[in-house]
């Protein structure tokens, strides 16, 4: 039996913004569709945000989310009041996303309006990067892109889509040691709630929540 054509995806303009397309799928990025979980009650709630979370912060808090993707727990944690600074090494991907942020900066709702001016978006590697920082990360946020993760319906459908742009993690000791190399005061990790550790270092402390977990190291 020969294998099906799998169609190559493509961008596009669509009046509501810019979109990822393959086959009868398309991908249209907007953080409108997070309002819900931005609200206060919402958010602290959130396992990003409970993993993140600096008590009697003395300065504003800055993150690196070095596997931004579309960019949704780069938006929590800039909602939670971190300055996010977001790497996405697959040029569409990181072009999905600055359009995203673009129409989130014009949104009507003021608290997705503040998070997008907190996000700041690099397209470029997140290795390298994070060996040759700027400035001092208090946070480093790792969502490297794990295989056997178990979505269904949809959701599972737009993974599938963004994994034909972006593979799984080749070297997940590499961007584990990058991340280290910055010393940021934490680093989280997040995994699926039955997935092994990355790189198989073992964590401080772990998160857990539904199907997701975050391990956390502190340094």
């Amino acid at each position: 039996m020969a294998e099906p054509i799998v169609e190559k995806p493509v961008l596009f303009h669509s009046d509501n913004g810019l979109c990822l397309m393959s086959g009868d799928l398309t991908l249209l990025p907007d953080f409108e569709d997070m309002l819900p979980r931005l609200r206060p009650s919402n958010l602290n709630s959130e396992i990003v945000v409970k993993a993140a979370r600096f008590k009697n912060a003395d300065h504003p808090l800055v993150a690196v989310d070095a596997t931004a993707g579309l960019g949704e727990d780069s938006m929590l944690l800039a909602s939670a009041g971190f300055t996010v600074h977001m790497y996405e090494r697959n040029h569409d991907i990181a072009a999905l996303l600055k359009d995203a942020v673009s129409r989130a900066l014009d949104s009507e709702h003021e608290v997705i309006r503040n998070a997008a001016a907190r996000m700041v978006l690099h397209c470029e590697d997140s290795i390298s990067a994070m060996r040759n920082l700027a400035f001092s990360p208090d946070l480093i946020l790792l969502d490297p892109m794990f295989p056997i993760r178990q979505k269904s319906g949809l959701i599972k459908k737009k993974f599938q889509l963004l994994q034909q742009l972006e593979s799984p993690a080749e070297d997940e000791t590499a961007l584990l040691d990058a991340a280290l190399s910055a010393r940021p005061l934490r680093i989280i990790i997040k995994r699926p709630a039955k997935g092994p550790y990355l790189a198989g270092v073992k964590p401080s402390y772990s998160i857990k929540g539904g199907n997701t977990r975050f391990d956390c190291i502190v340094l």
